[in-house]
């Protein structure tokens, strides 16, 4: 049975507060509907001070999709760890794997937005270290004992309830994050389908002597919209695509590599493309995706065609994908 995901970064270009309320106590409410009919995943993920209100807070955001559900799972991916203080970002993530029963999943990478780290005041060429640093944190923090921690004695509290700690792993493109996630002994999450990644990654666990496992994107994995007219939808909404993947293609060097990155420069061309697709039930269905990642308010799209396009999944789809 594929696995089904739900996408949030509540990306509203020019929204005021107000409408950007509505639009994440709607997300809330998808969230909802979406563990109600059977969904696997819930994801969400982090950017801080772009215009278009781009998600900064991805774990207060899990906090409230584990709130309104019981079942699926919350994925953070990716927080940017060099911007975090390790030891309460061990304490959020334990409360957060306490609340929600072992649902939270963190992708911990370093990001590619020199601009954020100049925002935050963290230096853009200790982002390594900085990594290592927060990984090893989290690693010793959550076994509820003291340890050592820039020269002095630490402890956190409360522990988590996931054994022998929440789901943690390593994101990125570089070979300098498999051999992170190998050092570590963490899961590695490459940030697309790059086979020779996983292969230095597994070739790292021997040297290091550690064991891990790769989760990693199918060479195919589109970001989803259900319609009954797709050729409306494009013509409809379209330009909220576009918006959302412009922006994410204007903030990536060329070295940096992502399942859902477009070079489209317009809707005709991101069409073409494939990154984004709207479909019907019936053809989203005929794809035979691994993943399906359904993205129901991306890029501004208007909460009630949002909801169109969730139940359309729900209900023309996901009783079918085990057919």
């Amino acid at each position: 049975m594929p696995v089904t995901v739900v996408r949030f970064n509540l990306v509203a270009p020019g929204a005021s507060p107000a409408e950007l309320g509505i639009r994440y106590r709607a997300a809330l409410e998808m969230a909802a509907y979406a563990d109600e009919q059977g969904i696997s995943t819930v994801q969400t993920e982090e950017h801080h001070g772009a215009e278009n209100n781009w998600l900064p807070s991805p774990f207060a955001f899990a906090g409230a999709v584990l709130g309104a559900t019981r079942r699926l799972t919350v994925t953070v991916s990716a927080v940017i760890g060099p911007l975090h203080d390790p030891l309460r970002l061990a304490e959020d993530i334990a409360v957060l794997d306490l609340l929600g029963g072992g649902r939270l999943v963190t992708v911990a990478g370093i990001g590619y937005r020199p601009e954020e780290y100049a925002r935050a005041g963290v230096a853009w060429e200790r982002r390594g270290r900085l990594q290592d640093e927060l990984l090893e944190t989290l690693l010793k923090a959550w076994t509820g004992e003291e340890f050592a921690y820039r020269g002095r004695t630490v402890r956190v509290t409360p522990r988590p309830c996931t054994e022998p700690h929440p789901l943690l792993l390593v994101g990125g493109s570089s070979r300098a994050a498999a051999r992170r996630a190998a050092r570590l002994g963490l899961p590695f999450f490459p940030s697309a389908h790059l086979p020779e990644l996983e292969a230095h990654y597994k070739e790292r666990l021997v040297e290091y002597g550690t064991e891990g496992w790769v989760l990693m994107p199918p060479a195919e994995t589109p970001l989803l919209h259900l319609a009954e007219d797709p050729d409306r939808a494009w013509a409809e909404y379209g330009h909220h695509f576009l918006h959302e993947a412009r922006t994410y293609a204007s903030w990536q060097a060329a070295g940096v590599r992502s399942a859902v990155r477009s070079a489209a420069a317009t809707v005709a061309e991101l069409r073409a493309e494939g990154v984004y697709r709207i479909v019907t039930p019936r053809e989203c269905l005929a794809q035979g995706l691994d993943t399906l990642v359904l993205h129901p308010l991306a890029g501004g799209m208007p909460v009630e065609e949002g909801w169109r396009s969730l139940r359309l999944f729900c209900e023309g789809v996901l009783p079918r994908l085990d057919e």
